[in-house]
C-alpha cells in the first residue's frame, strides 16, 4: 500500500470528520427537540426549582452543542474552494469536541431531570453519576489513554 500524500490525507480526514458529524448531530437534535417540548407537557409546571435549573442547563447545553456540531458545515460552505481545508479540519475538530462534550452535559442533565421526576432525588443522583461516568470513560478517558499509541 502506498502512502497517501498530504492532499489525499486531508481529503480522507475531512470525509471521516463528516461521517462522525452524521453520527453525533442527530443525537443532539433529538435531545434538543425532546427538551423543547418538555415545558408544554402536563405536569411540567409542578417540577421543583432545582429541576427547572437542571432543565435549563440541559436545554442550553444541547442548544450550544447543536450550534457547534452544525458549525463545521457552515465553515465548509463559507470557505468552499478556498485553500483552507487543513486549517478547517483543525478548527472544526475543536468545535466538534466541544459540541460532543456539551451533548454529554445535556444528556446527563436530562437523565437527572427525568429520573428525579419519576423516582426521586436519590435515584436521580445515582443515575446521573452512572451516566456521567459511562460518558466520561467512553468519550474522554479511553480515547485519551489510547492517544499515545501508534496506528497499526
Amino acid at each position: 500500500m502506498t502512502d497517501e500524500d498530504r492532499k489525499e490525507r486531508v481529503n480522507r480526514e475531512l470525509i471521516e470528520q463528516l461521517n462522525e458529524l452524521r453520527v453525533a448531530l442527530p443525537g443532539v437534535q433529538v435531545l434538543f427537540a425532546f427538551l423543547l417540548i418538555l415545558p408544554f407537557q402536563q405536569g411540567f409546571a409542578e417540577i421543583s426549582d432545582s429541576d427547572r435549573l437542571i432543565f435549563s442547563a440541559a436545554l442550553l447545553a444541547s442548544a450550544l452543542a447543536a450550534a457547534l456540531l452544525i458549525a463545521p458545515s457552515m465553515y465548509h460552505r463559507l470557505n468552499f474552494r478556498r485553500k483552507v481545508k487543513e486549517q478547517m479540519l483543525f478548527d472544526t475538530n475543536k468545535l466538534m469536541v466541544t459540541g460532543i462534550v456539551l451533548t454529554g452535559v445535556g444528556v446527563v442533565c436530562a437523565v437527572f431531570l427525568v429520573v428525579d421526576v419519576v423516582y426521586g432525588p436519590t435515584a436521580a443522583i445515582l443515575a446521573t453519576g452512572a451516566t456521567a461516568g459511562v460518558y466520561s470513560l467512553a468519550w474522554i478517558v479511553l480515547p485519551l489513554l489510547r492517544r499515545g499509541e501508534p496506528e497499526p
